[in-house]
């Protein structure tokens, strides 16, 4: 005679374990381990790769990555991961060295690959942004093109293939993600030009501490000006800030900023010197901690353009 009971049970026992194994990819599979090079880029590979990677960022909220000293912890998880997310065009100019010494033997995905003609900006003698050689004056590439949310989507869709090759059981998860990040960033460049398009165009001009805003400047018809050029390693000469002031005072500019992790000391110089006023943190290089006002790719929009927008209208 069939024992129904126990027959009952091992089926529900089957069930359960079949149901089990449904739920791995999600929570028990062994992640996907990515390594990107700093925050920003950190938050769009996040934002794609959601639960099925486990990510290490390198240079985090607040910090340099311009200046950044790579440390042994960071070639550890470098040698660990299985592919690693970079901006590219010089940007990291310490990822090369790292790489080799960690070493490095998954996939490499530079985000800018397809960004249209990388714009430039000459060089201080003697001063270059990872290329070229010490003591040679030249147009150095501006690495800067995220502050171009155009851009920014390139970098999503690169994000999306390369996770989807590192890891094409989940492919199909990374790209439903990326598909609706990209919507948000489409809509999110939408907010901005509107937002830009309330101050009048001969009102926006705007000093910042270093010059990482000429992808912003072209997409949104900002004219930025700084002391200091596209990297932070450097600073401006006497006479390059006496000129920087003299422009100030003679266009009447009031929308002076400083970045989150730059030094404010001489932003602030500036601002007393040419009779203004320092606005609020912008973040450009870096996000703000978790729980800060940019503490996303979007969020750094969000906080920075309504901020810029104020400060030129005092222009």
């Amino acid at each position: 005679m069939t024992n129904r009971p126990a027959l009952c049970r091992r089926a529900m026992l089957v069930l359960g374990v079949t149901l089990l194994a449904s739920s791995l990819p999600a929570a028990a599979q062994q992640r996907l381990k990515a390594v990107a090079s700093f925050s920003i880029v950190g938050d769009m590979v996040r934002e794609v790769g959601g639960e099925r990677i486990e990510l290490t960022t390198i240079v985090g909220a607040d910090q340099d990555a311009h200046t950044y000293q790579p440390t042994p912890g960071d070639a550890k998880a470098v040698a660990a991961a299985k592919v690693l997310f970079v901006n590219g065009i010089g940007f990291e100019g310490w990822i090369d060295r790292l790489a080799r010494a960690a070493p490095f033997k998954g996939t490499r995905i530079v985000l800018t690959e397809g960004v249209a003609g990388p714009l430039s900006m000459p060089a201080e003698k003697g001063k270059s942004h990872g290329h070229g050689k010490p003591g040679h004056t030249h147009a150095a590439a501006d690495p800067h093109t995220w502050q171009d949310i155009a851009n920014g989507r390139i970098y999503v869709r690169n994000i999306v293939k390369g996770l989807s090759a590192a890891d094409p059981a989940n492919a199909a998860y990374y790209q439903q993600r990326g598909a609706d990040y990209d919507r948000r960033l489409g809509e999110l460049d939408r907010w901005v030009r509107e937002q830009i398009a309330t101050v009048p165009a001969d009102k926006r001009k705007v000093i910042t501490g270093h010059d990482a805003f000429q992808y912003f400047a072209r997409a949104y018809g900002v004219e930025f000006r700084a002391p200091i050029g596209i990297s932070t390693d450097k600073e401006p000469s006497a006479q390059q800030v006496a000129g920087l002031i003299r422009q100030i005072k003679t266009e009447g500019i009031k929308a002076i900023f400083m970045e989150n992790m730059s030094n404010p000391k001489l932003v602030e110089q500036i601002a007393r010197d040419a009779g203004g006023a320092v606005g609020p943190a912008l973040y450009v290089d870096a996000l703000s901690k978790p729980g800060g006002p940019a503490d996303t790719y979007e969020k750094m929009f969000q906080h920075n353009v309504p901020a810029l927008v104020a400060g030129m209208k005092k222009n």
